[in-house]
């Protein structure tokens, strides 16, 4: 796995930087043109912290916050999908084009080819019923159960939502409690909150929401 972020690269100079960008540059075009590159990774900011995007030649693969540990999920995708992981910004100008268009304001639905492949069987039913709910509209964990046929199935959409790979792009943010209570988050109910906050058209306040996790239902 390349990275142009290691100490090698940040030890350069201001005169090198732009040499060793267009060196870099085409190393990746390279290694797309050879089909060695399989995972293409960048970062980008936002209200809701640092997120990490990868995508395959099917699409958007993984969307990461900040707590999941970057670093760790550009390993597990390196053993779950491929170890031929690139630096490769450019690769997902578009999926951070569409992120900034949504927080602020501007964009309600993403455009994007989307890789389902790190979820399987019933998980990725739910999330199939997830990118259905529309934007500033939300469901309960036991209508979504209920959408994919399973209705007993509750607490399995609450683990399908846990382990959304592709959360904000595929919405579990907006599945609530049936009693109207905000449930779980990965990156904690304050960042739950301010997403649905920002749909609602108020402003986010992403300090102020609870941080208390409560199981689904």
């Amino acid at each position: 796995m390349i990275n142009s972020n290691e100490p090698l690269f940040a030890a350069l100079t201001d005169d090198e930087t732009p040499t060793m960008s267009r060196l870099h540059d085409q190393l990746v075009a390279a290694a797309d043109a050879d089909r060695l590159l399989d995972v293409a990774y960048r970062t980008v900011d936002s209200p809701v912290g640092t997120l990490l995007l990868a995508a395959t030649d099917q699409g958007l693969v993984r969307v990461a916050y900040q707590l999941e540990d970057h670093d760790q999920v550009l390993q597990t995708l390196s053993q779950r999908v491929s170890p031929r992981i690139l630096h490769a910004p450019r690769r997902l100008d578009q999926v951070a084009r569409q992120l900034a268009e949504y927080f602020v304001g501007e964009r309600r639905d993403f455009v994007l080819p989307l890789d389902f492949r790190l979820a399987h069987g019933f998980r990725r039913e739910v999330l199939g019923r997830l990118v259905m709910i529309d934007y500033g509209r939300t469901e309960t964990y036991s209508q979504v159960a209920a959408a994919t046929g399973h209705p007993r199935a509750v607490r399995a959409v609450g683990s399908a939502c846990a382990t959304n790979p592709l959360p904000v792009i595929v919405p579990c943010h907006r599945v609530l409690r049936s009693d109207g209570r905000l449930g779980g988050y990965i990156a904690g109910l304050h960042i739950k909150a301010a997403l649905l906050s920002l749909e609602a058209g108020r402003h986010p306040d992403i300090n102020s929401a609870p941080h208390t996790n409560f199981a689904p239902r």
